[in-house]
């Protein structure tokens, strides 16, 4: 009797077991995974470090990288770090290094040059100074801001911006024609229009000066140098670029408006402007 018992339990088993592997629930049915999208990182890597050249010649270095490890993209790296640093690795460790590089070249130059530095008339600091700052990174568009200051000499120092954005989604440096198909005559006399919407903060002793009483320029280019929010695109000029010393540095704004019926259809639904 328990043999039996036992065969009949025994054949229940396969008989359940070979319906649950023809079961059409079951059938086709595959367990996949969601990848959640990579997260935006951003990074940096400093230096900074002086040195005494002579009794009476200090120089001050420092710089800083933005480091973007999630950034796989060899051409856009490339972009980003302007590509004539002959940069191989964009690892934080190969950045570092780099830097360190460029400091101890910048140290050993201003020493070559010392015996023209030897007889200075007073004690003088020296420096230079490089930053680069993300602004902004909305609808997959980042916005670096570069600035270079140095002084070495002379009646001031000297300082530069360059303004970049770069497409994240199709890893390019956005150009002005990726934007708009504004002429290059019309932008020119937007720009002069606009030339004193935003003032630099210039001031004498009558109060504030407009940005158009200090131009060196009778036409004002639009460069590759902007950037961009929801209302406007913005040219930034470093000083001596249009404008006096006096003057520092301008930007001038573009409305979306200003380039209606010019905007590339692409661009203007992905930073959706009406």
């Amino acid at each position: 009797m328990k043999n039996i018992i036992a065969a009949l339990a025994l054949s229940s088993f396969f008989v359940f077991s070979a319906c649950k592997k023809t079961d059409p629930k079951d059938a086709g049915q595959t367990q996949t995974e969601t990848q959640e999208p990579q997260k935006f990182i951003v990074d940096s890597v400093k230096v900074n470090d002086s040195t005494k050249i002579s009794d009476s010649l200090s120089v001050q270095y420092s710089s800083k990288f933005l480091v973007f490890p999630t950034i796989k993209d060899k051409k856009l790296l490339d972009s980003i770090y302007f590509g004539n640093k002959g940069i191989n690795d964009f690892s934080k460790e190969g950045l570092q290094n780099l830097l360190q590089k460029e400091k101890n070249e910048y140290f050993a130059s201003i020493k070559k040059d010392s015996k023209d530095l030897a007889s200075l008339p007073f004690n003088q600091d020296w420096n230079s100074d490089f930053t680069m700052t993300l602004k902004s990174n909305n609808n997959d568009f980042m916005h670096i801001e570069y600035l270079s200051s140095s002084y070495e000499g002379g009646a001031h120092g000297n300082y530069n911006y360059a303004e970049r954005v770069f497409d994240l989604k199709n890893n390019k440096k956005v150009e002005l024609k990726d934007i708009t198909s504004m002429p290059k005559n019309k932008m020119e006399g937007i720009l002069m229009k606009n030339i004193n919407k935003l003032n630099s903060g210039t001031t004498d002793a009558d109060g504030e000066v407009k940005n158009s009483d200090m131009l060196l320029v009778e036409v004002i280019p639009a460069s590759d140098n902007f950037y961009f929010d929801d209302k406007n695109l913005y040219f930034h000029y470093s000083p001596y670029e249009i404008a006096a010393y006096a003057a520092g540095d301008i930007v001038i704004p573009v409305s979306w408006e200003d380039l209606k019926g010019t905007l590339n259809p692409i661009f203007k639904e992905r930073m959706k402007i009406k």
